[in-house]
């Protein structure tokens, strides 16, 4: 590999912010306007999940961006495709007219933002020192949250007091401005010096090495599950009129202080790991997460309680958000690292796509106090069975080391 500088944390929030204002605009301003031009919930819920379900398929490119040009190139050439498919899918009439063009639209423009993230799982694993990678993770989740949160609050503001065409317009400049921040961080060749043969001999036995791993192993059945998935962050403005919120304060509420709620949590998320430890983090505040869902099932339906339900969730999501990264970057270690995080990140994505799609159904079908209620059940039984699993993996590892201590 090619030398390399350190990058500091912070870096990676302004680097994840287009992500964020994509994703944002997707999640949080589509459905807002989607839901008011006359789309059902659930089928508003069914197009952000099938925007969203284009992380999934992080691993099909993920070796394109390890085995070809360097992280920062690849950065470079994803914000600029990216930011003009926002801007295009600005102009797309909102009609059930066109419905299938707008799904193909959202599903591409999603597509073509999966290749801002790639890039900095390679970033993370080599040029941040170990003792910082719970704050770079931090620093990247408040990046992609907080962009998620301007995407989404400017995206409906402008477009509820201009037009939607300028609200795509606006985000997708704000998303390259962000993009020189890859300017202050390291660039390198991840397998610089091999042929294509030798890079992809590498390529299989780093990856066939993290599944044969105990941990690895458990973190990538772990962030298939619910826990800490957060997917209400896609729905609230769509189900907003539940609690009699207008638009300015979902603008308000889903939007930039959500986004500064979620820096926040995202923060304290990546300190925590760093300091009392990546595993107490993930589920710790994956129940936190859960309970926060339950309490607002049951807190009464005002405007009041949407927006103070709405941030503290937001919090929890960030802090979630961090201790989900921390977990990953300490599983894919290096090596082919853009690859095994585009793994995981395809599979992180796969609850956030089908929470997304449940809890719209669930709304349609039973009401939002079930919608708020199942997402939080299905966290807290699968939090229940990982430390089960994660005690079992330590108590192993326990037994083999004392057998080795009294070896002859």
């Amino acid at each position: 590999m090619a030398r390399h500088e350190t990058t500091r944390p912070v870096t990676f929030f302004f680097l994840l912010l287009p992500y964020g204002i994509s994703t944002g605009f997707v999640s949080i301003t589509l459905p807002f306007f989607l839901t008011r031009a006359g789309f059902s919930v659930a089928s508003a819920a069914a197009i952000v999940a099938l925007g969203v379900s284009a992380n999934v398929w992080l691993f099909f490119w993920g070796p394109v961006v390890d085995l070809t040009l360097t992280p920062r190139r690849w950065y470079l050439l994803a914000v600029m495709v990216s930011a003009a498919a926002l801007f295009l899918l600005g102009i797309v009439p909102f009609q059930q007219s066109v419905i299938a063009l707008l799904t193909a639209m959202v599903f591409i423009s999603q597509i073509a933002v999966t290749f801002v993230v790639l890039p900095m799982g390679a970033l993370m694993a080599y040029t941040v020192p170990d003792d910082a990678k719970g704050r770079a993770a931090g620093w990247y989740q408040a990046g992609n949250l907080g962009g998620n949160g301007i995407g989404g609050g400017l995206g409906v503001w402008l477009g509820v007091h201009f037009a939607k065409e300028l609200a795509g317009a606006t985000l997708a400049l704000a998303m390259i401005a962000a993009a020189f921040a890859i300017f202050f961080a390291a660039d390198f060749h991840v397998v610089a010096g091999f042929g294509f043969r030798e890079r992809m001999r590498l390529m299989g036995r780093d990856i066939l090495a993290m599944l044969r791993s105990a941990i690895p192993l458990l973190t990538l059945v772990l962030i298939t599950s619910p826990i800490g998935a957060g997917a209400m962050n896609n729905l609230w403005s769509a189900v907003a009129p539940d609690w009699h919120a207008g638009p300015q304060m979902v603008a308000l509420v889903t939007g930039v202080l959500n986004g500064i709620v979620c820096a926040l949590g995202c923060l304290l998320g990546g300190w925590v790991a760093d300091r009392f430890g990546r595993w107490w983090s993930y589920f710790g505040f994956g129940v936190a997460l859960a309970f926060a869902a339950i309490i607002m099932a049951f807190a009464p339906w005002t405007r009041t309680a949407y927006a103070i339900g709405v941030l503290v969730y937001a919090f929890f999501v960030g802090t979630s958000y961090a201790a989900y990264s921390a977990i990953v970057v300490h599983a894919i270690g290096r090596g082919v690292a853009s690859t095994k995080y585009a793994i995981c990140q395809s599979l992180g994505n796969i609850p956030v796509a089908y929470m997304t799609a449940f809890n719209g159904w669930v709304h349609d079908r039973y009401g939002g106090v079930w919608m708020l209620n199942g997402e939080a059940l299905l966290a807290l039984v699968c939090i229940v069975a990982g430390l089960i699993v994660l005690q079992r993996i330590n108590a192993s590892r326990v037994s083999v080391s004392s057998s080795i201590a009294v070896l002859p």
